[in-house]
């Protein structure tokens, strides 16, 4: 089992406690994101910075039994697909029988974006996101130990 972070996008916090977390239960933490950006990480994977480079590397490397983090519904259906776990920053956890109709939802809204219309994006993230992402994390860790 490892924890891999779709760290593109992945706030700051978030990997804090992924490498807390991994340290805790002695479960190796990997960062994945474009040499955009700086990160700091015992095993960091370094991608191109072209379009989605770091979620097919994220694919290309996911095994059965993995945790992955990511914001990206698309990412989190194909991790799902590999029998692995995903979850979110925010501590949702994906699960089949979900990500189709959050994958509709992601169509529904590109569809109303591409017409004119603007939606809104995710609120400030707050010290309670924190804790739901920690518990989230922690539940999945021990349910397959």
């Amino acid at each position: 089992m490892r924890i891999i972070i779709d760290a593109d996008a992945c706030p700051k916090k978030v990997l804090e406690i992924c490498v807390h977390v991994g340290r805790k239960y002695r479960i190796p933490v990997w960062t994945v994101a474009s040499f955009n950006h700086n990160i700091v990480s015992d095993c960091h994977i370094v991608v191109d910075s072209g379009p989605q480079q770091a979620d097919i590397k994220i694919i290309n490397i996911v095994q059965q039994g993995d945790i992955v983090v990511t914001q990206d519904w698309g990412l989190a259906s194909m991790v799902l697909s590999k029998r692995s776990h995903c979850l979110s920053p925010s501590g949702r956890v994906y699960t089949d029988d979900k990500i189709d109709f959050l994958l509709e939802e992601r169509e529904t809204k590109a569809k109303f974006r591409r017409s004119g219309g603007r939606t809104k994006g995710p609120g400030k993230r707050t010290g309670q996101d924190d804790r739901i992402f920690e518990l989230s994390l922690e539940k999945i860790i021990v349910k397959k130990r």
